[in-house]
């Protein structure tokens, strides 16, 4: 299913650069590619809108990887109703995407779309890369693992391994505390550079368990032979999932000691993908800006890929059916 890019009016704030590499050496110095774009309405809490709970930290010893853990929160809607089974939406770099001050506010951006029947009632993980107990946890003081955790090799290594993470350890935990809907295409997940090809490993190793992929920034080039993924989709029958890509004209370009190699261009990486999906009647969105590594492009337009990815809830066309005309209220506590 084809889809134009598009582009919104909006925006967000702070580049999360790849360690090593550097943006400004490859950009324009002015004006700042980032400049224009901020944050929108959803992004931001409002009164009268039912506010969600974040919950935790809680901490998940990871047997793939022996010897780290994972730290995670779950964002609890106002509305969920433990009788009733949610969707999900699972965030890798979660101390990014909720940080109420960064780029994404990701719990803001459910809280307003929730309330309004944009997408449907869902908890949001927010799950950080794994790391020893040793180790700093990553947060936007220290910054997001990138060589003092586990980030580099789990998330950007084309195999199982961070599939069988979420699938196998996160979910089950999960599942205990949560009434979660079974359903795969009830699950998305989603994250930003070596998050985003961590996110679309997950959906694309395990489609039985994700089928929406939220990518910003993603890094499918040669840090550890992501940018293979292109040739995988166009080599590989089609597999039932739903993916909306971001990226911009300024990410890395793959010039390293002023040598340009094409594997480490973020741009040319997506586009290629893009155009896998396309080739292969998947169904896929994209929208390309100006944008630097970072996600000030896509957290403003966050708001706009969660109702495009969840644009297939389930709705009432009953003229008289009141509750469906009305906004989300909080469920009533057990």
């Amino acid at each position: 299913m084809k889809h134009r890019a598009f582009t919104f009016s909006a925006a967000i704030g702070a580049a999360c650069l790849l360690a090593g590499l550097s943006a400004s050496a490859q950009t324009p110095t002015t004006p700042n590619p980032d400049s224009e774009y901020r944050l929108g309405p959803d992004s931001f809490p409002h009164d009268g809108v039912p506010k969600g709970e974040i919950k935790g930290p809680y901490t998940l010893k990871c047997n793939i990887y022996p010897g780290t853990q994972h730290t995670y929160w779950v964002y609890v809607p106002a509305q969920y109703d433990p009788a009733k089974a949610a969707a999900l939406m699972v965030f890798q770099d979660g101390q990014a995407f909720k940080d109420e001050r960064g780029d994404m506010r990701a719990q803001n951006v459910m809280d307003n779309l929730i309330n309004r029947r944009e997408i449907p009632v869902m908890l949001g993980v927010f799950i950080n890369p794994g790391r020893t107990p040793e180790q700093k946890e990553p947060s936007p003081q220290v910054g997001w693992g990138d060589g003092f955790t586990n980030r580099g090799v789990e998330y950007n290594t084309p195999d199982d391994k961070y599939a069988r993470i979420i699938t196998e350890e996160l979910m089950p935990a999960l599942y205990k505390e949560y009434n979660i809907s079974k359903d795969p295409e009830m699950h998305g997940i989603g994250g930003s550079s070596s998050g985003a090809i961590a996110a679309f490993m997950v959906a694309w190793e395990r489609p039985n368990a994700f089928r929406k992929v939220l990518s910003n920034v993603g890094s499918f080039t040669n840090i550890h032979g992501g940018h293979v993924y292109t040739d995988r989709v166009l080599k590989s029958p089609k597999k039932p999932i739903r993916v909306f890509l971001c990226d911009g004209r300024n990410d890395l370009r793959g010039v390293r000691n002023g040598v340009y190699d094409e594997t480490w261009d973020w741009f040319l990486q997506n586009v290629r993908l893009m155009k896998a999906l396309t080739k292969k009647g998947y169904d896929v969105n994209y929208s390309w800006g100006m944008n630097l590594h970072g996600q000030r492009f896509g957290g403003m337009i966050l708001p706009e890929m969660m109702r495009w990815l969840w644009r297939d809830g389930p709705v009432s066309t009953d003229p008289n059916d009141m509750e469906e005309r009305s906004y989300r209220q909080p469920a009533a506590r057990r």
